[in-house]
């Protein structure tokens, strides 16, 4: 048998009179180490601390506190990582619960920092060392639960249609808060059916109905629909279709959200339609953002970033098709928004051209539209105050526009600031775009039977 080779040395040889450099010390475990804090620490790097997000945040703007500015919370969350700041440091996490979640510093931010991943994956890693609010595990535990949320949703259409919610309204405090945003997610507009003359087909559709879409908004999502096929796009089903995980996802629950992704992967797969089309831009950019949440996941990552390549706000299918014009419509809308569209998605010509299709509709962009309006989900329910706080430039704004509808494309920006007109006293209601596209067009193709 062959000789053994000698062992090797504990070092390389070294020359007489040369200095032995000592060994590098082992790096140090931190406690972040494996959560999902740790994996954003490149986007963390990125920042450089230059301001340019301060006069975009609106927590920033109302408190004035730099642990409450983006790059304040960015520092913050870097000494999570470094472990400076121990990970059950209770005023880390009174700064990060008071982001909204906006976006609104990534467009200012000139180094391209991913705030919004950074945010959900600094809430995930301190949920794992104390849970998130009551109010909003119970909010997430219902949504992720098709038939509780079902339940929810038609007891809560019942005290509205009843009047209840209206007249409950009227109560301080979060509760009263709270039915306002109900009430005025009333419709505002008649809708009504119609039959478009036809067009040539652009494209199969798979129209995400969503959760609070479905239950307190369907005339939207009928309205929808409605303009969609009256541009030339083909509406297929897509029944297994869950909640999109936005709201999990916003509250640092990843898991709940790649959860609820998943099932959303299988049923839009299962249509076979070129677009998904989403009219809560929540939630289509959680949609577009699946590719990002799945991207560890090495069996649904492909299949994540397949299906987030086809969804499309219901704007962007519509500006693509023109849209057609409608009957005239001689209102004064001011139109906001929504943080998700706009900062999120990057999308603001789109929704501006479909309510350009609308002829005699007086459009008043607010001055501030780009500036979120506190809604951010569930936040009004677990940072009430500040909510408001940050609704209030804007309903003064609104009233000084003097415009008799409020044109959002998000549910939770139309229930919240709408809710905040109510409770003040303006006499102006919240609408989705789409609503006003498609009362043009039921007064021009001729309405049919009452859709409500």
């Amino acid at each position: 048998m062959p000789a053994s080779p000698p062992p090797m040395p504990d070092r390389a040889p070294t020359r007489p009179g040369a200095t032995i450099a000592a060994p590098a010390p082992a790096a140090r475990p931190l406690p972040c180490d494996g959560t999902p804090l740790a994996a954003a620490v490149p986007g963390i790097m990125t920042c450089v601390h230059c301001g340019f997000c301060l006069q975009a945040c609106p927590t920033y703007l109302a408190l004035g506190d730099e642990n409450d500015s983006p790059r304040g919370r960015i520092l913050l969350a870097r000494s999570l990582a470094e472990g400076t700041l121990p990970l059950d440091d209770p005023d880390v996490r009174t700064h990060l619960d008071r982001c909204l979640g906006c976006r609104g510093c990534e467009t200012a931010c000139p180094s391209g920092v991913p705030y919004g991943h950074i945010l959900e994956a600094a809430r995930a890693t301190l949920n794992a060392i104390e849970p998130p609010p009551p109010i909003a595990r119970f909010v997430l535990a219902v949504f992720a639960r098709p038939r509780l949320l079902a339940a929810a949703l038609a007891g809560a259409r019942a005290l509205r249609l009843t009047g209840i919610a209206a007249l409950l309204a009227r109560l301080p405090g979060r509760a009263g808060f709270a039915f306002a945003m109900l009430a005025a997610s009333t419709p505002p507009l008649p809708s009504r059916a119609y039959s478009p003359p036809p067009t040539p087909e652009r494209g199969t559709v798979a129209l995400l109905e969503g959760c609070v879409m479905r239950g307190l908004f369907a005339h939207v999502n009928r309205a929808t629909a409605r303009v969609l096929e009256a541009n030339g796009y083909r509406i297929v089903s897509a029944p297994a279709q869950r909640c999109c995980g936005a709201l999990h996802a916003h509250a640092g629950d990843l898991a709940g959200a790649r959860a609820l992704a998943r099932r959303n992967i299988a049923a839009f797969e299962q249509t076979g339609a070129a677009y998904i089309a989403v009219n809560a831009s929540g939630c289509g950019l959680m949609i577009k953002e699946y590719g990002h949440l799945l991207a560890g996941d090495a069996e649904w990552s492909a299949r994540a970033a397949a299906v987030a390549a086809r969804a499309r706000d219901v704007s962007e299918l519509l500006a693509a098709a023109g849209p057609a014009p409608g009957a005239a419509l001689p209102r004064r809308v001011a139109y906001d928004a929504p943080c998700h569209l706009l900062h999120g998605q990057h999308l603001a010509r789109e929704p501006l051209a479909v309510l350009a299709a609308v002829p005699g509709l007086e459009v008043l962009p607010l001055p501030n539209a780009d500036q979120c309006c506190g809604s951010a989900g569930i936040y009004s329910l677990v940072q009430p105050q500040l909510a408001q706080d940050v609704l209030a430039p804007k309903l003064a704004e609104i009233a000084h526009a003097n415009a008799s509808l409020v044109a959002t494309g998000n549910p939770g920006c139309i229930m919240h600031i709408g809710a905040g007109l109510m409770r003040a006293g303006i006499p102006a209601r919240t609408v989705h775009p789409v609503e006003l596209l498609d009362t043009s067009y039921a007064a021009s193709h001729g309405a049919a039977a009452a859709d409500r």
